[in-house]
């Protein structure tokens, strides 16, 4: 992400990465550590987009928006809401209602967080994005205080009687970030950069 966002220019199409990862536990800019209570076996890696620490893991959408701000006319406070509600608007599909938080950026159903932002902006090109709950095994956030607050509870889509299946949900949030952007979609590679070639 900070390899492409470096490398771009005013011609620079945007990107949509989404990825899958593997048990991780990131601290942000603003991260502590004293809200990493108990990282047992899951490594905690220190990265560089806002906010504070949260986990990712199987069965979650983490959707990074490369993104040039600049030519979109925007702001980050307007591509933070965007963000939001691209995820609300993908949950109505489902007729689960979500809400904002005022002061916590991220989704809410009934005050249980079901997606979480972390972003970057640098030159007027976002990067990093959000973390969308899925069908996860939500264990891993009764070992951290999810974005430095102690006791936030967390849930996934499917918890929500939505669908427990990714691909489900992926075109559906694809759709409506676009929505919100003003973007068309086209297809592209698949497969993303190898990280150990292409610095994170």
């Amino acid at each position: 992400m900070q390899a492409f966002t470096d490398a771009r220019d005013a011609d620079t199409a945007d990107e949509l990465w989404l990825v899958e990862h593997d048990p991780v536990f990131t601290l942000g800019q603003a991260g502590k550590p004293e809200h990493v209570l108990m990282p047992g076996g899951i490594p905690v890696v220190q990265v560089d987009r806002g906010g504070q620490v949260t986990y990712h893991g199987p069965g979650q959408i983490v959707a990074y928006p490369l993104l040039d701000l600049r030519r979109l006319g925007m702001g980050v406070r307007d591509y933070v809401c965007r963000i939001e509600q691209a995820i609300i608007d993908t949950l109505g599909e489902w007729n689960i209602l979500a809400q904002r938080r005022e002061g916590a950026p991220g989704v809410y159903v009934a005050g249980a967080k079901v997606a979480a932002l972390g972003i970057r902006v640098r030159r007027g090109c976002s990067f990093h994005g959000l973390a969308f709950n899925i069908a996860m095994d939500l264990e891993p956030f009764a070992r951290i205080n999810p974005c430095g607050y102690a006791g936030l509870q967390v849930v996934a889509m499917a918890d929500l009687g939505g669908p427990a299946s990714m691909g489900a949900v992926k075109p559906v949030l694809v759709q409506e970030l676009a929505r919100q952007f003003g973007l068309s979609l086209q297809p592209a590679d698949d497969v993303l950069p190898d990280p150990l070639a292409v610095p994170a």
